[in-house]
């Protein structure tokens, strides 16, 4: 969805032209200009205090951006007002990411600002990555004068065109008296129902241009209404089947957490009423207790044992909040393949999309839930024991193969135990949030680290970006800045983004980075040694730098593990530090994330780690 003003925006020629000649005013200094909230009522204001204004009055109190010459308007508004807290990136993509962060942890809407041209285009691999994980965030862009639209001026690009596959909606402000509405719009979209990113690409002259400010609720955003209450023949059909159901899985995802707090109470309470498993997509773990008996693990290409067999062989699968993605079907031919289909999602789009459904529910994942609860209590639903107890048999001898077992021998640190050791020293913590990098160390961080509440992991699902985890965690941090945050790393990865050790420094935000230094770039490097002949085609990581000094340099701590022996000290210091600390821990270079399902195969089709338990193919 785009969209373009008719109206010829106002332009303030002398405000263009007129040089600031005034001193700069220090940081600290006395202010004397008056914010946008200050101005009495009814009076123009200039699309810079709009912008400011609007923000405000949707709750931002937190916006991550990069300047330039496009935007000054409105950092010149930043400055004014003391309501919204500016953080200064190093790098646009650490903009969005960080507000991905932000919004992911608190599950409000992120915000960031960037200028036109290259600004705008070093924010699309996070706006994609938004988007692809549903995280609700604004962009504002700033564009040049609209008189110098399309002659190729300095800094100009074409951001609306660029950005229209990768956002939910964009639109390029020509008019000021449509800046507010535009705003009020974006927070609208980006919120309700499938979640996802917005950009509003707004050229300089209509930031100094005067205009009248709309409240929010002054329009109403007629375009986007989606259906967020189910249809009660639906989830009446879905619970004769559920009630009817002998070996029966819940698969769920991202949308259960997007749905709030209290979806995921919900499903918990639901799963306990039907005694069924269940099992999570990577970006939907959290939203169930990791720790519960009925809790299968995460599902997909290195999934758990247990739950790939279980989605293969179901004969009912409950799928809400969950699209589907490659990484957890595997063969389309080959998923679930005797299993009666229901599909709850928010999104129409999703639904036939990937997988044909038996049964679709268009709809907001807490309300089905909570629908699903009523009917099945109204109907004095019961599982069906016998055949229930049998399932769980087979499920239980799936979990006897052990398919996470590794062998920690001698000094050398498996990966496995280095999380495993993590997660002992923040067991127990309530203020714990982890974001991750990409790659080997994100599956070991999803299998090894146990989540029991929502919003309190963050990784790259869809688009496995990496350079995410970092500026995610300064903007969890951000939004927690009590809480313990740490980005699991892998060398590689965590170079993608570095430089925004230097924002988390400025602002004396004490994250830590988790490094487990394998020194190549360990997913590529396991295919290629498992499918490519062992052929390692520039997946080592050479001239790697020694992340302790690079941690000094920046201002932080730097530690490091080269043993088992130092694990215990080293995470126990981490922990404890109040700046932001890198830890390095050289792990076994040549282990491999199992399980793993080969691509283009089937879930029966996995490959186990050497150290797995055997298992009965008559159960496969």
């Amino acid at each position: 969805m785009t969209g373009k003003s008719k109206t010829k925006s106002r332009q303030d020629s002398d405000k263009k032209s007129t040089p600031n000649t005034a001193k700069p005013v220090p940081q600290s200094g006395k202010k004397q200009t008056v914010s946008a909230a200050a101005r009495p009522a009814n009076k123009p204001m200039t699309g810079s205090e709009i912008i400011i204004q609007a923000l405000i009055d949707n709750g931002v109190d937190t916006i991550f951006g990069y300047p330039g010459g496009a935007v000054l308007p409105i950092y010149d508004e930043l400055f004014k007002t003391k309501k919204i807290r500016h953080i200064l990136v190093r790098h646009e993509q650490a903009a969005a990411h960080a507000a991905e962060g932000y919004a992911r942890s608190t599950g409000k809407v992120g915000c960031f600002l960037v200028t036109s041209g290259p600004g705008a285009t070093n924010a699309v691999t996070g706006l994609t990555d938004a988007l692809l994980d549903s995280i609700p965030v604004v962009c504002l862009s700033g564009q040049v004068p609209t008189f110098l639209i399309g002659n190729d001026a300095f800094q100009e690009a074409d951001t609306t065109g660029i950005t229209r596959p990768c956002t939910k909606h964009n639109t390029l402000v020509r008019d000021v008296n449509r800046l507010a509405d535009a705003v009020h719009e974006a927070f609208h979209v980006a919120k309700t129902g499938r979640p996802g990113p917005v950009l509003i690409d707004i050229p300089k002259d209509v930031q100094f241009a005067e205009g009248t400010y709309k409240k929010p609720g002054q329009k109403e955003f007629r375009v986007y209404q989606p259906t967020v209450k189910p249809n009660i023949k639906d989830i009446e059909h879905a619970i004769n089947i559920i009630a009817k159901a002998k070996k029966p899985v819940f698969y769920t995802g991202g949308g259960i957490i997007n749905a709030g707090p209290k979806a995921s109470e919900l499903l918990t309470k639901f799963v306990k009423m039907t005694g069924f498993p269940i099992t999570s997509t990577l970006m939907g773990l959290g939203a169930y207790p990791a720790t519960d008996k009925q809790w299968l693990g995460m599902l997909g290409m290195h999934g758990t044992f247990e739950a790939n067999h279980a989605m293969h062989q179901c004969d009912v699968m409950i799928c809400i909040g969950a699209r589907f993605d490659d990484r957890v079907t595997g063969s389309i031919d080959g998923f679930a393949p005797n299993a009666y289909k229901i599909h709850v999602d928010i999104d129409a789009s999703s639904i036939n999309k990937n997988v044909r459904v038996d049964l679709p529910v268009i709809a907001d994942a807490g309300l089905a839930i909570e629908a699903m609860m009523k009917v099945w209590k109204d109907k004095k639903c019961n599982p069906r024991k016998a055949e229930l107890g049998r399932w769980w048999d087979r499920i239980e001898k799936w979990r006897k193969v052990k398919c996470l077992h590794y062998r920690q021998l001698g000094d050398v640190i498996k990966p496995q135990y280095a999380l495993e050791r993590l997660q002992h020293h923040i067991k127990g913590r309530d203020d714990v949030y982890i974001t991750t990098e990409v790659g080997q160390h994100q599956m070991w961080a999803a299998q090894f680290l146990p989540f029991t509440k929502p919003n309190r992991f963050m990784t790259s699902g869809g688009l496995g970006t990496m350079g995410y985890g970092l500026p995610a965690a300064i903007g969890t941090q951000i939004a927690h800045p009590k809480a313990l945050v740490i980005d699991v790393a892998g060398e590689a990865s965590i170079q993608m983004n570095i430089q925004e050790l230097a924002t988390a420094m400025q602002y004396k935000l004490p994250v830590k980075i988790f490094i487990m230094n394998n020194q190549w770039m360990g997913m590529v490097r396991q295919w290629q040694e498992l499918l490519h002949g062992e052929r390692y085609s520039h997946s080592y990581s050479e001239s790697l730098p020694d992340f302790v000094k690079l941690a000094e340099a920046y201002g932080g701590i730097g530690l490091r593990a080269n043993k088992t022996d130092d694990l215990d000290k080293v995470i126990k210091e981490m922990t404890k530090t109040d700046r932001v600390t890198v830890v390095d821990i050289n792990v076994d270079p040549k282990e491999n994330c199992f399980p793993m399902i080969p691509s283009g195969k089937a879930h029966n089709e996995m490959i186990l780690a050497p150290d797995a338990g055997k298992f009965d193919k008559k159960l496969v």
